[in-house]
């Protein structure tokens, strides 16, 4: 039976600064190195196997990429990031956590569940290879640290926001891959709405099923879904769909309506353009998760197991970038905050 552990995050890690690329950067399937600070000492090698979207997807991947960053300052790490494509097969994840190895980065960050079967499989062969998996607690090895956040808890909070926002009590849920991860979102979301209003209605629409898992890099896609609910009279629409919220926030900024990141504070990381119709994001501190990681393997201290980062340890949230939230709106989302951290609110995750 794996370890469940929760951690108590240092005051420090509340200091990452999400360090999203530009809008409009890619990063191709071909792998990158990037070189760290000179140091006397070997520099700590780190991989990183992205999923679809890589860096500059303005969510998730950029949130785990900010912890590896902050991780190059402090203890002069070099890496290697490569990342997934739309519709690969298996077995071109597995190649790629091979090919760090060989490459000699064998201390490995796999950002996202998708990457399981092979983190299973290559773990196994290489069990002096230490693993980082994000959002996965299905492998049990003492050699892969699974880095799991409690979505649903921050998503209750946004859903709450949502309904606290709401003109015409219609709001809406936009998922990238229909998964049981991005059900557990959907699941807060709801919570949260109903706990405000039972009676708004919530839209829901995924963009895709696996095994395809464009959903999560199709800004068309995630444009179309988001046009058709403000048009059906959602006003607030809350997306985890990766890079395809891009398109969910042009959708809100055409139609004068509100939207809702996700991962990262998207208020900060989206285009210019489209950062006004942010009504607030729902953070989920991949980039904490991914240094936790680093700095065990810096401080000798590494143990394989599930962490996890939730409401009580500071790891989900949501933003307040751009003042759109009122200080009664406010004051109410943080006293759900507390109900749930004091377990007086459960939230459902399915």
């Amino acid at each position: 039976m794996r370890q469940v552990m929760k951690i108590v995050i240092a005051a420090t890690t509340a200091a990452l600064t999400l360090t999203a690329c530009a809008s409009g950067t890619t990063t191709p399937a071909a792998t990158t190195a990037t070189s760290a600070a000179s140091s006397s000492a070997p520099a700590l090698k780190i991989g990183m196997a992205y999923d679809v979207g890589g860096r500059g997807d303005q969510s998730f991947n950029d949130s785990a990429a900010a912890g590896l960053d902050k991780a190059k300052t402090d203890f002069g790490v070099e890496s290697q990031e490569s990342a997934a494509t739309n519709g690969e097969a298996e077995s071109a994840r597995e190649e790629r956590l091979n090919q760090l190895i060989e490459a000699g980065y064998t201390n490995i960050v796999a950002v996202g569940f998708a990457y399981a079967t092979s983190v299973q499989k290559v773990a196994s062969e290489n069990p002096d290879v230490k693993f980082a998996i994000v959002d996965d607690s299905s492998i049990t090895a003492d050699n892969v640290m699974n880095l799991t956040f409690a979505a649903n808890q921050g998503s209750f909070l946004v859903g709450a926001a949502a309904a606290l926002t709401t003109k015409t009590k219609h709001v809406g849920f936009i998922g990238g891959v229909e998964t049981d991860l991005i059900k557990s979102f959907e699941a807060g979301f709801d919570a949260g709405v109903k706990a405000v209003d039972p009676s708004i209605k919530i839209d829901s629409k995924y963009l895709t099923q696996p095994p395809d898992f464009s959903g999560f890099s199709s800004v068309d896609k995630g444009k179309a879904a988001a046009e058709g609910m403000y048009q059906g009279g959602a006003d607030v629409v809350y997306h985890a769909a990766g890079g395809s919220g891009g398109g969910v926030f042009t959708a809100a900024k055409a139609a004068g309506k509100w939207a809702i990141g996700v991962d990262s504070d998207q208020a900060k990381t989206a285009a210019e353009d489209v950062q006004s119709v942010i009504l607030t994001s729902m953070i989920k501190r991949v980039d904490t998760g991914v240094y936790y990681f680093i700095k065990s393997i810096h401080d000798g201290t590494f143990k394989g197991g599930t962490q996890v980062f939730d409401l009580k340890t500071d790891g989900v949230g949501y933003s307040t970038t751009g003042d759109h939230l009122s200080a009664d709106t406010i004051a109410k989302l943080d006293e759900y905050k507390q109900q749930i951290i004091d377990g007086t609110i459960t939230v459902p995750d399915k």
